[in-house]
């Protein structure tokens, strides 16, 4: 076959691949309730759910103010019209219930982050059976490489996560990353879209399986850096987090019932 014409160059391809997913790619419309709401059931789809544990939240506007689920509800149980409005003290604004008192830190990250608009953290499995082991992430799967050089590591579980020490002690080591593992606990997704933080998640618990798995097996191998962050820029754009969001989002909402309770 002849390529005559035909850019020779893979960062030319990449460069014309990416204008055309600008044009191409699904967009979501859904409200940031939806969103939020969408976000909490299809991490529950994907192993995050922990009973009553974790939080999802979103930021409202610049004002510090966010929206979360309310505590008593699981994952399988957010809908947009149940999600509260809460102040950076977790002060109730907007809806009915308690929010989740562990939520404070996550206004610590919200001040230091202004690029942040979205904050997950959840305890799925195989990111909790990795924790034990005190030891980073290992990204080295090309799937995985949206979260290269991204994940930072707190080698102490600082308690639990209700007081101002624990907001300073994980915004610290979180510092300019989109994630960070928290040994004998679980995982932070700290992003500039809901969109990007639900799969940003997704792919750390798919990391984390992959991790242990690989390393029950043998010594896992580092990636090449230039090509781990070339694959890292390459994959984690705004356009793909929103078609793939869109993507998991359809699988939820493909049953009727549970469309009408979501994004009630």
């Amino acid at each position: 076959m002849s390529t005559a014409g035909m850019p020779q160059s893979r960062q030319a391809l990449m460069v014309s691949a990416h204008t055309q997913m600008q044009q191409c790619l699904e967009q979501p419309s859904w409200t940031d309730r939806e969103k939020v709401a969408l976000t909490c059931r299809i991490l529950h789809r994907h192993g995050h759910a922990s009973g009553l544990a974790g939080q999802i939240t979103a930021r409202t506007g610049d004002d510090g103010t966010f929206l979360t689920q309310q505590l008593g509800l699981g994952f399988d149980e957010i809908t947009a019209s149940n999600l509260l409005v809460v102040d950076p003290d977790l002060r109730l604004l907007s809806g009915q219930g308690m929010p989740n008192p562990a939520n404070r830190f996550h206004s610590w990250i919200y001040n230091a982050r202004p690029d942040v608009r979205c904050i997950i953290h959840t305890h799925p499995l195989y990111t909790s059976a990795l924790s034990m082991l005190e030891q980073p992430l290992a990204i080295s799967h090309m799937d995985t490489t949206p979260l290269f050089d991204d994940v930072a590591f707190l080698p102490e579980w600082p308690g639990v996560p209700v007081g101002n020490e624990e907001g300073d002690i994980i915004s610290k080591a979180l510092g300019s990353k989109r994630a960070l593992l928290l040994a004998h606990h679980g995982l932070v997704v700290a992003c500039a879209s809901i969109e990007e933080a639900c799969m940003v998640a997704i792919q750390f618990e798919r990391a984390a399986h992959l991790h242990l798995l690989a390393a029950s097996a043998g010594q896992i191998k580092p990636l090449q850096p230039a090509l781990a962050r070339e694959a890292h820029d390459w994959i984690l754009t705004e356009r793909r987090s929103q078609a793939a969001f869109a993507y998991y989002s359809r699988r939820i909402l493909s049953d009727a019932a549970l469309c009408k309770d979501v994004l009630d």
